[in-house]
């Protein structure tokens, strides 16, 4: 893990890390909210300001939605009626449909920007920070948090 502090003069501080995640072979939508949650209880003590979950690649994104109530697998579902792993993508290379993976992130952006609270995340009751993975060719991703605050 990468571990990155830079401070300003109003005490307003910056900190980054990555988390490398095994997503598998399948699409998943996978609840991350409990590693953002042990970032900030590392990072943000105590302190309000932004948390920063971005995912650098190219067929990944980042929700915020209720999971362990189907809504999960139902954007999983829509994702696959709107996109169908079908031979209509110019993008063609990796397995068959793998084009539609390069277009889940115009849909699930690749990054969110959430506000933190005396060092907690401020979601609603419902709410969780889920990544979004659609490419089974890649079932390693890195996701990058970033606190401001």
């Amino acid at each position: 893990m990468a571990d990155h502090t830079h401070t300003t003069p109003h005490s307003t501080s910056f900190r980054t890390e990555t988390i490398e995640i095994t997503t598998g072979s399948r699409e998943v939508a996978l609840d991350i909210t409990d590693r953002c949650a042990r970032f900030l209880d590392l990072h943000a003590v105590g302190r309000d300001g932004l948390l920063n979950v971005f995912v650098p690649h190219a067929t990944a994104g980042i929700a915020v939605l209720e999971t362990g109530s189907g809504s999960d697998a139902d954007l999983l579902a829509a994702l696959r009626q709107l996109l169908p792993a079908d031979d209509r993508w110019q993008h063609r290379h990796g397995t068959p449909g793998h084009g539609r993976d390069h277009v889940v992130p115009g849909l699930v952006a690749p990054h969110a920007t959430l506000p933190v609270i005396d060092g907690r995340l401020a979601l609603g009751i419902w709410q969780s920070v889920v990544l979004v993975d659609t490419n089974g060719d890649n079932p390693r991703r890195t996701v990058r948090l970033s606190f401001l605050g």
